[in-house]
């Protein structure tokens, strides 16, 4: 049974997630830590079924955008994959101790196209917002692995 006043979106769902390091210690934007990122996430489509589109790092949490092939991990499960090889990588170049995110994260269905142009100028705008950066381009800790295009799926 669908609820009336949804949008289903269970075919391609398309994801807004945000992940935290613990004690929000600010260890994510870095040259070192964007490589790894990008370099787990560009591989996780092909061995977890997850795509990363636009992702940006702020030296605490990182926001991105994903979508789940049919044959996907579980989200949770996904989540806690990267986290830990992230973790074990980051610790291994000296660059935190455990732990090094937190345990849980926050995750949104995007529902309308609307929503997901709000949630990338929220996204891009953020190194400005916090004085990082000057402005959204110049900021050096973000990028695109996968264009994720907003479907509806009625």
């Amino acid at each position: 049974m669908h609820l009336p006043h949804l949008t289903p979106f269970s075919r391609h769902p398309l994801l807004f997630i945000t992940c935290c390091t613990a004690g929000r210690k600010p260890l994510l934007a870095s040259a070192n830590a964007h490589a790894l990122l990008e370099s787990i996430w560009r591989k996780s489509a092909a061995i977890d079924g997850w795509y990363v589109g636009y992702y940006l790092l702020m030296p605490d949490h990182v926001h991105f955008f994903a979508r789940p092939a049919h044959t996907a991990k579980l989200l949770s499960a996904w989540i806690k994959s990267w986290k830990s090889i992230s973790s074990r990588r980051l610790m291994a170049d000296g660059l935190t101790i455990a732990p090094v995110w937190q345990a849980d994260y926050f995750d949104h269905f995007i529902r309308t196209s609307s929503s997901y142009r709000e949630k990338c100028e929220y996204v891009k705008n953020n190194p400005v917002r916090k004085n990082l950066s000057l402005d959204s381009a110049g900021w050096p800790y973000q990028g695109t692995l996968h264009e994720l295009k907003f479907e509806n799926a009625g």
